[in-house]
């Protein structure tokens, strides 16, 4: 199937530009309005200014779309039927004609397809918290797709042990950028030691050019700690999180709809921290992942 490429886009890869790929689930389902829509043409515009080409993933009307519009963004901001795309819905999304926004695990498949080798996130989704037993589409996506993802961790909700544990065992390398720690999204520290350090873009794009000749197929994550200023400790930030999770709970919260409704939660008990913090990060992935993409 053929993929819709915005003019930019198609120009970046006719000449090989470099070209950072965003998700859009941040957009329909991660920040409120106005802060999802500004943030958005803010992260373009932080990987344009950075030497790179943004494309942001969407699906409409059953077309899968690398780089959007102004009209598009719009939809994905303020719609209210925008349907939260993993893979698994790809087919159901394309066969029903379905407007959608794309997840990690999708973002990483159609970017890999795509010819992008760079992906820039806030957190990728893992091992949910319990027994263990729910996880998310990303991390096999990620064991399956030699892509580069630019996160600050996992998300916060999450098991953290257990999906660092998930992606060692499934040969994902884990470097930190300028940190020895896998961050734990809000907070720079998670006591989880990452497979190596780098302190350049050089040193990063060497890295995954060594994976791609060794046509390895795992993704490569290069977590990034969230900003030293917006950063939230981690005892305050598992408090907050402790609370959220009860509320979950007393409101039958369960399935894909539990880490929105916690993260919305948590901002809601932090007085907007959470929030801050969330956006903070994306913009500094954003900067790192165009840094990189230009280096390779």
């Amino acid at each position: 199937m053929k993929f819709k490429y915005n003019e930019e886009v198609t120009g970046a890869l006719h000449f090989d530009s470099p070209i950072v790929a965003l998700e859009s689930t941040v957009i329909a389902h991660g920040l409120p309005y106005p802060e999802n829509i500004e943030t958005a043409y803010k992260l373009e515009r932080i990987i344009r200014d950075n030497g790179a080409v943004p494309a942001t993933v969407g699906v409409f009307a059953g077309e899968i779309c690398v780089g959007l519009n102004e009209e598009q963004f719009e939809k994905l901001a303020t719609g209210k039927e925008i349907r939260k795309i993993s893979r698994r819905d790809l087919p159901v999304a394309i066969a029903k004609k379905l407007d959608g926004a794309t997840t990690v695990a999708t973002t990483a498949f159609i970017a890999h397809r795509s010819g992008i080798k760079i992906f820039a996130t806030g957190g990728i989704g893992g091992v949910h918290r319990g027994e263990g037993k729910d996880i998310s589409a990303d991390l096999p996506e990620l064991a399956n797709t030699p892509i580069t993802v630019v996160c600050s961790g996992a998300k916060i909700v999450l098991d953290l042990p257990a999906t660092r544990e998930w992606l060692e065992t499934h040969g994902i390398s884990v470097l930190g950028w300028k940190c020895d720690e896998m961050p734990a999204f809000y907070s720079r520290s998670s006591g989880l030691a990452v497979d190596g350090r780098l302190e350049t873009a050089r040193e990063a794009a060497q890295a995954i050019i060594a994976r791609d000749d060794l046509e390895m197929k795992n993704a490569i994550l290069i977590t990034v700690p969230v900003p030293e200023a917006s950063e939230i400790a981690l005892p305050e930030l598992e408090a907050i999180l402790a609370e959220s999770l009860k509320s979950a709970a007393a409101n039958k919260i369960k399935g894909k709809d539990v880490t929105p409704f916690l993260l919305s939660e948590m901002s809601t008990r932090s007085n907007g921290k959470t929030l801050a913090a969330n956006i903070a990060l994306l913009e500094n992935n954003a900067k790192v992942a165009s840094q990189i993409a230009v280096a390779i």
